[in-house]
């Protein structure tokens, strides 16, 4: 007990520096997601946008193998994902 007061020695009750640490933490973490929340909505925007002007879905669905080979590679990183948040959910 004595060591760790000596290791966050200051002018405030330990437990007040650590609430505050901690809501300073969830802010910093809030912050964070609501940043890459919207910078994921501007990738994604910017994305859709070239796509549109590329007219790329038209020719892909014109032939049937590229169509194949993107629906395979579309349905694997969704499988992919759908694994990795089923192991991060066990962790915890």
């Amino acid at each position: 007990m004595v060591r760790e007061l000596a290791v966050r020695a200051g002018f405030t009750h330990p437990q007040k520096a650590t609430r505050s640490m901690t809501q300073r933490a969830v802010a910093l973490q809030l912050l964070a997601t609501l940043v890459l929340t919207v910078s994921l909505v501007i990738a994604a925007t910017v994305v859709s946008m070239g796509i549109a002007r590329a007219d790329t879905l038209g020719r892909i669905a014109d032939n049937e193998a590229t169509f194949a080979v993107a629906l395979f590679f579309g349905l694997v990183m969704i499988g992919m994902g759908g694994l990795t948040a089923v192991m991060a959910s066990e962790r915890n």
